[in-house]
């Protein structure tokens, strides 16, 4: 049994391949049992942020039945053909030096390569976004070649379990305000109904994370 929160929250990268499927669900099932996940629960994530607090761990085993959330990229192939799926984490460092995670997912109809460089390049733009400074990072991509007359999965995971009991005031961060574009920056004759928002930083291909 897990004891209560503490001032971190573990979690870790998976990926698997399920080549075999009689359908798409079939073949998305046999991944998620290659991941460790086929007996849990799921709470599919959105969004790039990780709690306050995480903390790369080693995969471990789930009970059955276990409530988890996780962000997951799923690539689906045919008959064949080829899929990828990609999951990164970056812990970083904003410019008032807090400290917090991102993280970043894609699927793909190409191999591995190609899904990670687009996976690393649209992660570059997310910490772009955001002014963030990479301290470490992580990044996990594989790739399916579906049997023939099948279906096949290829599943990327950023696995958190223990969230659901984890959050509380004081594990949340500063609210941070300035980094988009306001809706006058994009439709200069949107009637103004509050101050505009400064433009957001510096994008990809000014900025170097070392990614």
């Amino acid at each position: 049994m897990r004891g209560p929160p503490s001032n971190t929250c573990p979690g870790w990268l998976m990926t698997a391949v399920a080549p075999w499927g009689e359908n798409q669900e079939d073949a998305y099932d046999q991944g998620l049992v290659e991941l460790g996940l086929g007996d849990a629960r799921l709470i599919r994530v959105e969004g790039a942020m990780l709690p306050m607090g995480f903390e790369p761990v080693a995969p471990e085993s789930l009970p059955m039945g276990s409530l988890v959330e996780c962000h997951l990229a799923i690539g689906h192939a045919y008959d064949g053909g080829i899929a990828s799926a990609g999951i990164a984490w970056a812990h970083c460092k904003t410019p008032e030096g807090d400290e917090c995670s991102i993280t970043a997912s894609i699927s793909t109809q190409m191999d591995s390569i190609s899904t990670d460089e687009l996976l690393r390049k649209n992660f570059r733009n997310k910490l772009a976004s955001r002014d963030l400074e990479v301290i470490e990072f992580d990044i996990a991509v594989d790739e399916v070649t579906s049997g023939q007359g099948h279906f096949g999965v290829a599943l990327a995971a950023l696995i958190l379990p223990e969230t659901m009991s984890f959050q509380h005031s004081e594990q949340l961060g500063r609210v941070r305000k300035g980094l988009t574009r306001s809706a006058l920056d994009v439709n200069p004759n949107k009637k103004q109904s509050k101050a505009p928002v400064p433009r957001g930083p510096k994008r990809d291909d000014e900025i170097d994370f070392n990614i």
